[in-house]
């Protein structure tokens, strides 16, 4: 009889060590980009807040609808890329346009977009990593890169300090560019650890 608690794999397989480097990386951007958020939102009102958790709440719950038809391999996989996918396009609109109410408003957006999809990933994750010790080490992998990436961040501010660089705006800015670099090595494991079951 069929575990209806697995995961359907429809031909595809998750590759371990590639995955819990992606998760390494995933915590690490986290960890960097954890301070951010307070001076990126400045422009936004608190309502603003409000709303978004109510958006938030129903997208959610409308995410959870679908759990039969997207708790497969492929669907985990397409949902991972498309939440990177929209991390990476907040980073890029960042630096080309920080610190704006737009700017402000869409990265906002996009964090919502991605949290949505939170558990959901979670539970995808939970039922295809199906090994107690493979679980345990991609458990492993995202606290130590998260902390990995809250000492790198304060490092990295304190240096900008020494440089005599005070604005946490300019600080905040200059991070981006390490969050743009960690998050294409981010998207390149992810793509390195699904595939067919014959590669």
């Amino acid at each position: 009889m069929m575990d209806k608690r697995a995961i359907r794999s429809e031909g595809w397989r998750l590759f371990p060590k590639p995955y819990i480097g992606y998760k390494l990386f995933n915590s690490l951007f986290l960890g960097l980009n954890v301070g951010t958020i307070f001076t990126i939102y400045k422009p936004l009102d608190p309502s603003i807040y409000s709303l978004g958790g109510i958006l938030l709440a129903l997208a959610m719950l409308a995410i959870a609808q679908l759990y039969g038809r997207i708790m497969t391999l492929p669907w985990f996989f397409r949902i991972s890329l498309f939440v990177e996918l929209v991390v990476l396009a907040m980073v890029l609109f960042f630096l080309a346009h920080p610190y704006t109410w737009l700017t402000a408003m869409l990265v906002y957006a996009g964090y919502q977009a991605t949290f949505a999809f939170g558990s959901y990933l979670v539970r995808a994750e939970t039922l295809a990593l199906d090994e107690d010790e493979l679980l345990r080490r991609v458990d492993s992998a995202k606290q130590v890169g998260y902390l990995i990436g809250m000492a790198g961040s304060w490092i990295f501010y304190k240096i900008l300090e020494l440089r005599g660089i005070h604005s946490s705006e300019i600080k905040v800015y200059d991070l981006h560019w390490l969050l743009l670099g960690c998050e294409v090595v981010i998207i390149f494991l992810l793509v390195r650890s699904f595939g067919r079951s014959s590669r």
